[in-house]
C-alpha cells in the first residue's frame, strides 16, 4: 500500500512522546530534502542574500517539519488513548502514521470502529496542526509583525489580508523557521483534508458519507474524482510529483471499488 509503515532499520530514531513510542524513519530526512530544498534555496537567496547556504536552512526545515507532523501525528495519538486505544508514531518520507496497537486501521477492508469514533480520531490529527500553526501566527501578528509565510501559500491564502499585514520580522533566522512551519503546518493539514483515500479527509467523508445513510462505495467515488480532479489540476501547475501521487490515489481507489461492487462492504 502507498501509505504503508515502512520497515524497521538501525538508521532510525526512537523516543517517546506522552507516552507514544515514536520512530524516524531514516526516509524521512530524504523526503525532507525533497520537499524542502526549493524552500531552503529561496531562504538562502532571497532572505539572507547568500549570506546563508542551502545546507545549514534544510536542517531548520526538517526540523520544523518533523515538529509539524509529529503534532499531526499526535492529534490522531491522543485522539485514539481518548477512546481507550494506545498507539505509536512512525514519521516517514510521506509524512507520518499513528498505528493503533492490536488493529489495522489502513484499508477499507479493515476491522474499524465506528463512524462517529473513526471521524473525530481522522480529524484530530489536522485539527492539532491548524492549532499549533494558528498559535504561532497568534504571537507573530500580536507582536505587531506580518506572517510572510502566507506570501508563498497558493492564491486563496496569499490574499488573506490580516495575516500579510504589517512589518515584516526584522531577525532573519526566526523569520525563516517561523515560515518553515507555518507553511507545512497549514498547506500539510489542508492537503490531508481533501476527500481522497487513504488521507484524513478521505477518512472524514467516509464517516460522514455512511452516517448520513450512504455507503463506503459511494464514498470511494467520491475520492477516485476528487483524487483524478487534483491530479489534473497538479498537472495544468507543473506539480508533476503532486500529479503523480493522487493518480496513485486514484487508481488504488478504483481498485478498491471492485470488492464492493461484488457484495463486500
Amino acid at each position: 500500500m502507498l501509505l504503508a509503515e515502512p520497515p524497521n532499520t538501525d538508521y532510525d530514531l526512537r523516543f517517546t512522546v506522552l507516552g507514544f513510542p515514536v520512530r524516524i524513519a531514516v526516509t524521512f530526512w530524504l523526503g525532507a530534502v525533497v520537499f524542502g530544498y526549493e524552500l531552503a534555496r529561496f531562504a538562502s537567496e532571497v532572505i539572507f542574500r547568500g549570506e546563508i547556504g542551502v545546507a545549514p536552512l534544510l536542517i531548520g526545515w526538517a526540523g520544523c517539519l518533523l515538529l509539524s507532523i509529529l503534532i499531526h501525528e499526535l492529534g490522531h495519538a491522543l485522539a485514539f488513548r481518548y477512546y481507550g486505544i494506545e498507539s505509536s508514531i512512525v514519521l516517514y518520507h510521506f509524512g507520518g502514521l499513528a498505528i493503533p496497537s492490536g488493529a489495522s486501521f489502513s484499508s477499507y477492508a479493515a476491522p474499524r470502529m465506528d463512524e462517529k469514533r473513526d471521524l473525530i480520531i481522522a480529524s484530530a490529527g489536522p485539527a492539532l496542526q491548524l492549532l499549533s500553526a494558528f498559535v504561532v501566527i497568534l504571537l507573530v501578528k500580536l507582536a505587531g509583525y506580518q506572517v510572510f509565510a502566507f506570501h508563498l501559500m497558493p492564491s486563496f491564502l496569499a490574499g488573506l489580508p490580516w495575516v500579510t499585514e504589517g512589518d515584516m520580522l526584522d531577525n532573519r533566522g526566526l523569520l525563516s523557521l517561523i515560515t518553515f512551519y507555518i507553511l507545512p503546518s497549514v498547506l500539510w493539514a489542508l492537503l490531508n483534508l481533501v476527500p481522497v483515500y487513504p488521507l484524513d479527509g478521505g477518512r472524514i467523508a467516509r464517516s460522514l458519507i455512511v452516517l448520513n445513510g450512504g455507503t463506503v462505495l459511494q464514498s470511494l467515488w467520491v475520492s477516485v474524482i476528487a483524487s483524478a480532479g487534483l491530479a489534473i489540476y497538479a498537472l495544468q501547475n507543473g506539480q508533476t510529483m503532486m500529479a503523480i501521487f493522487f493518480g496513485m490515489f486514484a487508481f488504488s481507489n478504483y481498485q478498491m471499488m471492485t470488492p464492493m461492487n461484488n457484495g463486500w462492504r
